[in-house]
């Protein structure tokens, strides 16, 4: 009975601290410091030992500029001879906000004379200073502590007070020491470093990094050096600079780094910078090991030449397919070049016959369920293509039933209610997309809304559906790359169905296929026009974004790209495109992304 008693009474009293401690945040936090004070002076009654709740209580005494009240609580915890030597950091700071600098300075020069006790104390200790911007008090701990104590190392905690005090010379070279040393990874060191750096290379930041680098380099031919200034020339977009180092890299290590070529390849494609990522790609080839590398790198500069050609250029892509073809056959380990092919003749060359033979034979290798599903995939691709609707919902099905839970397979079953809006069959397109609007792609939960928004309410606002059987007219054709049919039947729509739900929908489309004409102008006057006729639509968001990809890519806008992100950001906090919009906008307006 006693138990029960003991344990009822101290289950209450700790409720009742839980309780206090929530309160006492939520008043400090609200401003309301007089009502805080009252529950800090009680936690600290009930539990003297614990730090946070006396900080906390000397905190609310100096917003509410008692600062005599402070001075006497931390002087009483200092009597304690296990008192906590940041208390004297605390009392000393106490008096820096009376601006009495004289006093202020004999306390911190206690708190580091306090380490001579315990060498232990300097991470604490150098931790507080730094706290209060103490930068020189903060690095006189940590230098002391390891003066006493050399097994300790706070270097890198050093490093970062020599880039908040603006000695960034010293910062590279003791974050360079502690990556050269084997002490910190080189992935972290870099997240600092990034804060300092930024895209232009004339930055004077950024030339000191190289010089130090560069530095460290003729010392000591390590590939170390040679990987962080590639780093560095990624950040400033100087790829072909980076590549050159790639080169070296790949060369000391003998050939172990392919994959960090292949990553560059693609950054430098999405950077736009197509002839060094031919080059990165040619390299591989070159000198890869593995024939299925090589193979890839083959395949990824065959989709590069094939997206510049000219269409009397096709004939000679087609034999460098056939090339491979006849050289690697028909093997599981070479399906992607087999789709890539069949892409290619049904996309670009327009013969989807020979794409569809291609696959099915294909699919006559014993493929696992994941290798199928793939192959499956770009074959129902190509009979929606070519316009054999009823055959590729059967292997979307395929795909969908075989993988139910998967991403392959929810993207299989919106594959299924797309065919189905191309062919007109509004009611099972829905149906599908129901589902969709919770899977767990974001991509596909988007697409899966926007489509199914576009179906119902169009098919309210017209029981014959006539502007949603052209709009879904346009959307194949522009799917098959028919581009001038496509806009053909778009500006009908907008001509003979001014008003109607369809209109932004067919705008948007049609401000895409001016883009990929290259009619800039053209395009921004659409999404301009949803943007300011349809601000309350489903489609606003896509238009601001649209706008400033425009602006930021191929308009060379960058002050206009970041107010259309900044209208994302601010109005449409729950758009797919936020994250895109938010990062596009911080990198335009100079911050660091990590």
């Amino acid at each position: 009975m006693r138990l029960l008693i003991f344990l009822f009474v101290f289950c209450s009293l700790q409720s009742i601290v839980a309780q206090e401690d929530f309160l006492a945040m939520q008043y400090f936090n609200d401003g309301d410091f007089e009502k805080a004070v009252v529950f800090y002076e009680k936690l600290v009654e009930r539990s003297p030992r614990r730090s946070d709740y006396a900080e906390g209580l000397v905190k609310c005494f100096q917003q509410l500029e008692r600062y005599d009240d402070a001075t006497k609580f931390l002087t009483e915890q200092l009597s304690d001879k296990n008192a906590y030597p940041t208390f004297i950091i605390e009392l000393g700071y106490n008096y820096t906000l009376q601006n009495n600098t004289s006093k202020a300075t004999e306390y911190y020069d206690k708190a580091i004379h306090k380490i001579n006790e315990n060498p232990n104390y300097g991470y604490g200790i150098g931790l507080r200073f730094q706290k209060y911007a103490l930068l020189d008090y903060a690095a006189k701990a940590f230098i002391k502590a390891m003066e006493l104590n050399p097994q300790l190392d706070y270097n890198f905690q050093l490093a970062r007070i020599y880039g908040e005090k603006g000695e960034i010379e010293q910062m590279y070279a003791s974050y360079l020491k502690l990556i050269s040393e084997g002490k910190v990874s080189q992935s972290r060191v870099l997240r600092n470093i990034n804060d300092f750096v930024n895209e232009d290379a004339e930055n004077n930041n950024n030339i000191l990094l190289k010089k130090t680098l560069l530095t460290n380099a003729q010392k000591s031919p390590d590939p170390l050096w040679n990987e962080l200034l590639s780093w560095l020339f990624v950040r400033q977009k100087q790829y072909s600079s980076a590549f050159r180092q790639e080169k070296a890299i790949y060369k000391r290590t003998d050939g172990a780094t392919i994959q960090r070529l292949n990553t560059l390849a693609t950054v430098a494609s999405e950077g736009e910078d197509i002839e060094t990522t031919k080059e990165i790609y040619q390299f591989i080839i070159d000198n890869a090991f593995d024939d299925i590398i090589k193979l890839h790198a083959q395949l990824d500069l065959i989709e590069l030449q094939s997206s510049e050609a000219e269409e009397n250029e096709y004939d000679d892509i087609q034999k460098k397919y056939d090339d491979l073809i006849t050289k690697h056959g028909y093997e599981n380990q070479t399906l992607q070049l087999q789709v890539d092919y069949a892409n290619f003749l049904t996309f670009k060359y327009n013969k989807p016959s020979q794409a569809i033979e291609i696959l099915k034979k294909s699919l006559e290798l014993p493929l696992k369920i994941r290798g199928k599903a793939f192959v499956k995939m770009a074959l129902a691709d190509i009979l929606v293509f070519d316009k054999k609707f009823n055959q590729a919902l059967i292997y979307y099905s395929q795909i969908q039933k075989d993988l139910k839970n998967d991403v392959l397979g929810q993207n299989a079953r919106f594959k299924v209610a797309q065919t189905s809006f191309y062919k007109g069959d509004f009611d099972w397109a829905l149906t599908q997309l129901k589902v969709l609007r919770s899977s767990t792609s974001q991509l596909i939960a988007n697409d899966a809304m926007q489509l199914s928004l576009l179906i119902s309410d169009n098919s309210l606002e017209d029981s014959t559906q006539t502007a949603l059987k052209k709009y879904a007219r346009a959307d194949l054709l522009a799917y098959q790359n028919k581009d001038k049919e496509a806009m053909i039947v778009l500006d009908d729509i907008l001509q003979n169905h001014k008003g109607e739900k369809i209109e932004d929908e067919a705008l948007l489309k049609h401000g895409n296929l001016l883009e990929k004409q290259k009619d800039y102008e053209a395009a921004k006057f659409n999404y301009t026009k949803i943007t300011e006729f349809y601000a309350n639509g489903i489609l606003a968001d896509d238009a601001h974004f649209a706008l400033g990809e425009l602006y930021r890519t191929k308009l060379n806008l960058p002050t206009k790209a970041m107010e259309e992100y900044e209208k994302i950001i601010y109005n449409y906090q729950d758009s797919y495109f936020f994250p895109q919009a938010r990062r596009h906008f911080r990198q335009l307006r100079g911050d660091s992304i990590n």
